[in-house]
């Protein structure tokens, strides 16, 4: 693992964030990686629904990013996400993410970002008693309830995943 991705580079810069913010450091490391919902549940031992899932996406017209943390279980719906935002949004390529957020995907945290999103939570993570986020590697998650990772990452609460569509 390289420095930018490890301890001392983004893992360091959301441990820093939560810190800051008052939250037990809570981050663990796999090396099995935890690049996906199932890869995260698999190494951490929960099921896919209790892994915060952060994904990236564009508000068109400003190219302001969009965070959008929801439930791995559930598939996300684009239409809900720009209404919610209040403009259409596109898909982010890596490294615009990278280059936008600091964390390259599958590692994108919810918290210690180059450049503040607007933040959506998934309604659906707020029925859950604890959940797993990323921490700025794909081998790197850490642990919070969904009310934690409300005020941590200023997100706001919406039903934004697909209905009808698990997965």
């Amino acid at each position: 693992m390289n420095e930018a991705a490890g301890e001392g580079g983004s893992v360091g810069r959301v441990r820093a964030a939560l810190r800051a913010a008052g939250h037990a450091d809570t981050i663990a490391m796999f090396p099995a990686g935890t690049r996906t919902a199932e890869d995260a549940a698999r190494a951490v031992g929960c099921a896919v629904a209790q892994i915060a899932k952060s994904l990236v996406f564009r508000a068109k017209g400003s190219g302001r990013p969009v965070l959008v943390i929801a439930s791995g279980a559930n598939r996300v719906d684009l239409a809900k996400v720009a209404a919610a935002v209040g403009a259409p949004i596109e898909r982010a390529d890596g490294r615009w993410v990278r280059e936008t957020t600091g964390f390259a995907i599958g590692g994108v945290a919810p918290v210690g970002h180059a450049v503040t999103p607007i933040v959506l939570i998934d309604a659906a993570l707020m029925t859950l008693d604890r959940v797993w986020a990323a921490a700025g590697s794909p081998m790197h998650v850490f642990a919070t309830t969904p009310a934690e990772l409300a005020r941590l990452s200023g997100g706001r609460i919406v039903p934004i995943a697909e209905t009808g569509a698990p997965g």
